[in-house]
């Protein structure tokens, strides 16, 4: 039988509460929304939290909105949500995409965009999607808050920067007019984690040439969810399927994946290129309005 370890618990109702609680109870504290990463971990005892602190009545991380050029997202915000947002769409098609192929509407309707990226599962989407938009994060402690760009928020498979006493608040996507984004995803089966998935986002110049790109990947072992090298390659290139093929197999060249039932490295580092080339392609597509 799978049962939790005991654990004291409290109901927060706001993001001060929160912080007080988690200062409290210390570094073996966790807070707990939608919980489908750590109550499976605590019934096996992989997860042994002292005291769960229950955000789901923190409003105040519970928003999408525009402000200050950015695409800002409470920590709180359900993934249906994001789904559903015609905000988020009129301006990253890819979280959408993303969202698509996340888990199924249960879990869609109670696990949040701030519990996904701080479980820091290698095989996480919006790590992915929110890496390939430039992304950074908003974390808040007793001391202040911090802002940290979702490349440096990653340390390494479920360990990230947020610290004993902090609470991830909000995301945030810096907003560039004329763009296309897509993201493309191979799994075992409907709703189940990528086998291997890849992101893009990209702008074009006047002349057809990339300006400005962002891929992501999960499941393939990139660092920070990130193709940095085949970004690098694609500035100032061709947007075509040329360029696309090689940031492709620059992306895959960089890949780490490991085996697992899902599938052997091979495999994994050929989907790593092929994916990204999807991605890129529909991103393209969109960016000059071309595809629905």
């Amino acid at each position: 039988m799978q049962v939790p370890a005991a654990f004291e618990y409290a109901k927060a109702t706001s993001v001060t509460q929160t912080l007080d609680l988690l200062a409290q109870w210390g570094e073996d504290a966790r807070v707990i929304a939608g919980g489908h990463s750590l109550i499976p971990m605590m019934k096996l005892r992989l997860a042994r939290p002292t005291a769960l602190i229950d955000i789901n009545d923190v409003d105040e991380l519970s928003y999408i909105k525009v402000e200050g050029g950015e695409l800002r997202i409470g920590a709180l915000t359900r993934h249906a949500e994001l789904l559903e947002s015609a905000l988020v769409e009129e301006h990253y098609r890819i979280f959408r995409d993303a969202e698509r192929v996340i888990a199924d509407p249960i879990v869609r309707n109670r696990g949040t965009v701030g519990g996904s990226l701080c479980q820091a599962d290698p095989a996480e989407d919006l790590s992915a999607a929110f890496a390939a938009v430039g992304a950074s994060v908003v974390i808040q402690g007793a001391r202040g808050s911090r802002t940290v760009p979702l490349t440096e928020f990653h340390v390494g498979p479920y360990e990230t920067v947020v610290e004993a006493g902090e609470l991830l608040t909000e995301v945030r996507v810096p907003i560039r007019p004329g763009g296309g984004s897509a993201y493309v995803k191979v799994e075992r089966r409907v709703g189940d984690w990528a086998v291997a998935a890849a992101g893009a986002a990209l702008w074009t110049s006047s002349e057809g040439t990339v300006s400005n790109v962002g891929i992501g990947l999960a499941a393939v072992g990139a660092e920070h969810f990130r193709a940095a090298e085949a970004e690098v390659y694609l500035v100032g290139k061709p947007a075509t399927e040329e360029s696309f093929a090689e940031a492709g197999r620059i992306a895959a060249q960089h890949s780490n994946p490991v085996a697992d039932q899902r599938g052997p490295v091979d495999y994994k580092r050929h989907l790593a290129g092929e994916l990204t080339v999807r991605a890129l392609r529909a991103a393209a597509a969109r960016a000059r309005g071309q595809e629905a």
